[in-house]
């Protein structure tokens, strides 16, 4: 079976990475192989056209290939909230929270990304248009195996003002003394709705789920493992840097694990839900009202705490 990400040297699906790497598939029977593909729509394109079984990736994102929630089905959640940072050029001397400084500026984001950033700013007062605020992707930046690595690079370049990408990138724009992190939504900052925005989830399709609930089931089941293992013993997360990463990059990832510990809960509440769909009517990728029961495969959820 395969399983796709659209980020690799990440903290952000690293429950699914390490849930390969670490041999939690390999323990309830399944034999799962990781792949990345970027940017997150065509990793949820491949599911829909049967070249991989699961994604791990952006739970809204799903929409980009599966309109109004038909054919896919959320599983898990690798962690809670919506996992991206705001980081902006330190020349700006920007203050925590201080979105004023977004005005006039561009800011690289992936596509789908960049929506949650620019429904962020529009629910904080800030007019794109009238601000002059530019979110776009970072020019040679989709398809790598790091957006946020290769965003913190061009940031360092001054080809972008700031980028709205995961925790390595911001990392190694802080440690380079290169970037100041503006957002953090996960640790409260921003707008309150946008916790809810998205979260980073695993997914699959109806047609496996009909055909195949136990693989589902163990699907489920690995995740929860992940979790458990990391949280009893953080340094574990460094074995799958070792493998997947490279050294400079691995030897951040147990620090960045560590910090995302607290979000690592497989559940996806109803909450969540409403959230995220509200979310993507407002940027115009949903049109409905869509139940719960058909964005969320409910009949896992014994297992999300298990």
């Amino acid at each position: 079976m395969k399983l796709a990400v659209p980020d690799m040297i990440s903290n952000s699906y690293f429950p699914a990475q390490a849930a390969v790497e670490l041999g939690f598939f390999r323990d309830v029977g399944l034999e799962v192989e990781l792949q990345m593909i970027a940017p997150v729509e065509a990793a949820y394109q491949a599911m829909r056209d049967g070249a991989v079984d699961f994604v791990g990736g952006s739970a809204h994102s799903a929409l980009a290939a599966y309109p109004e929630w038909e054919g896919v089905k959320l599983i898990c959640a690798q962690g809670q909230g919506m996992y991206w940072f705001l980081v902006m050029h330190k020349d700006f001397g920007a203050q925590r929270g201080g979105l004023d400084v977004v005005k006039g500026r561009r800011i690289g984001a992936a596509p789908w990304v960049g929506l949650g950033l620019r429904r962020l700013l529009i629910e904080a007062g800030i007019d794109l248009d009238r601000d002059n605020v530019t979110i776009a992707p970072v020019p040679g930046v989709p398809g790598t195996i790091n957006f946020g690595v290769s965003a913190a690079k061009a940031l360092e370049e001054r080809k972008i003002d700031g980028f709205w990408a995961n925790g390595m990138g911001t990392e190694v724009a802080v440690r380079r003394g290169i970037g100041t992190v503006l957002l953090d939504v996960r640790r409260g900052d921003g707008p309150k709705p946008a916790f809810n925005y998205t979260m980073a989830s695993i997914a699959t399709s109806d047609a496996l789920i009909e055909r195949s609930p136990d693989v589902a089931a163990a699907a489920v089941r690995a995740i929860v493992k992940t979790h458990a293992a990391l949280k009893q013993n953080v340094a574990r997360a460094t074995e799958v840097g070792n493998t997947l990463f490279p050294p400079s990059e691995a030897a951040l990832i147990a620090e960045l694990i560590r910090r995302d510990l607290p979000y690592y809960d497989a559940t996806i509440s109803e909450d969540f839900v409403a959230g995220m769909n509200r979310f993507a009517r407002d940027i115009g990728i949903l049109k409905g009202h869509v139940p719960y029961e058909q964005v969320v495969a409910t009949q896992f959820r014994d297992l999300w705490t298990s």
